[in-house]
């Protein structure tokens, strides 16, 4: 006896065609969204972006900061900053702003006006005016910090921060602006969020 070959009905004919159909459509997404991310990100290489838009942020009075002395700014991104003034003219140039983060592990640094430098006080880093380590872990990696431009008009003092920053200024978390908390990641007892007073 031969046996015949089972019977398919039309049911099961539309049941494959249907899963035919979205085993295409979920093929034909898949290939779609993988090209798409490429092609995203090729064009982010082929065309970068342009320099964002600055704008230029109100510090201080001139004359409110005495040659040798430094204070905090803080950006509206809750970047810090800090200001030194080197010279007595009254002018930009004897101005100098730079970021307050050090590049090697993050810990605060600060002015030394005596000596005419920044200093890291976690491992010793120290840099130039200019932001330039000379000494400590960043001068080994070849680190510097961050400059920020400033111009003084009609005995103001001014620093040109990005745009973005101030639209993203009501990001910023309460904890952030905390200024008695160590900042930056790492392994060092000043880096934890207790004062390094109570270590």
């Amino acid at each position: 006896m031969t046996e015949l070959p089972p019977q398919t009905s039309e049911a099961d004919t539309d049941a494959d065609g249907r899963r035919s159909v979205l085993s295409n459509l979920f093929m034909a997404s898949g290939l779609i969204a993988g090209y798409g991310a490429f092609a995203a990100i090729a064009g982010r290489f082929l065309y970068p972006a342009g320099p964002s838009a600055q704008s230029w942020q109100y510090v201080a009075r001139v004359d409110d900061v005495a040659p040798g002395a430094a204070m905090k700014y803080r950006m509206p991104s809750g970047a810090r900053v800090n200001i030194a003034r080197r010279g007595s003219a009254g002018t930009a140039e004897d101005f100098v702003a730079l970021s307050s983060t050090c590049p090697h592990l993050g810990c605060q640094v600060h002015w030394e006006g005596h000596r005419n430098r920044f200093f890291c006080p976690c491992h010793n880093g120290v840099f130039e005016p200019d932001g330039t380590a000379t000494e400590g872990p960043p001068a080994e990696a070849g680190q510097r910090l961050s400059s920020y431009p400033l111009r003084v008009r009609s005995g103001l003092l001014y620093i040109q921060v990005p745009t973005q920053a101030l639209a993203a200024a009501h990001d910023i978390d309460a904890a952030d602006l905390d200024d008695d908390a160590p900042q930056g990641p790492g392994h060092d007892p000043c880096l934890s969020r207790r004062n390094p007073r109570e270590l």
